[in-house]
């Protein structure tokens, strides 16, 4: 149960940063805002979707939960533009009441995913008794790992 309930917090945190994003492109009305917005968005959801189906499969859920999970995390993000749509035409997204929401929200969200990522995902991987075993494993994960962090954190040139 408690393997289920860590992947349930992991989908919470992508689910809540999936739907911010959404929001962020829903009310962006330039083009030079758009395009690194889909940009971004588009490795967020290709690269959370394998991680959260990874997850639930390694969590073995019951098939009805793995579909409510996957339906869940598909609809978020067009959730999140069509709201972002709607309240286009009276939100200001530099309004210091508006700057401070997203903030606080994407804090929060990084918070999940920041946690769920060093003490649930990483974790679990990097002290298995296979990589323990066998040093030139170590040396290429550790690689990967420090090669993912500084490509996902050079998507923020364009975010």
């Amino acid at each position: 149960m408690v393997v289920m309930s860590s992947f349930q917090i992991l989908e919470l945190g992508i689910v809540s940063h999936s739907v911010i994003i959404g929001l962020s492109l829903g009310v962006s009305q330039s083009p030079c805002t758009i395009r690194p917005l889909i940009t971004a968005l588009s490795f967020h959801q290709f690269f959370e979707g394998f991680a959260l189906g990874g997850c639930i499969s390694q969590a073995q859920f019951k098939t009805l939960s793995a579909t409510i999970m996957a339906c869940f995390f598909a609809i978020t993000t067009p959730a999140g533009i069509s709201i972002g749509t709607g309240i286009s035409s009276f939100y200001n997204p530099y309004s210091p009441a508006a700057l401070v929401a997203e903030g606080i929200l994407d804090s929060l969200s990084a918070r999940i995913l920041v946690y769920m990522a060093l003490v649930d995902l990483i974790e679990a991987d990097f002290l298995s008794k296979r990589m323990s075993c066998n040093f030139r494993l170590q040396v290429a994960s550790y690689f990967m790992l420090f090669l993912g962090a500084g490509l996902m954190a050079s998507l923020a040139i364009w975010a």
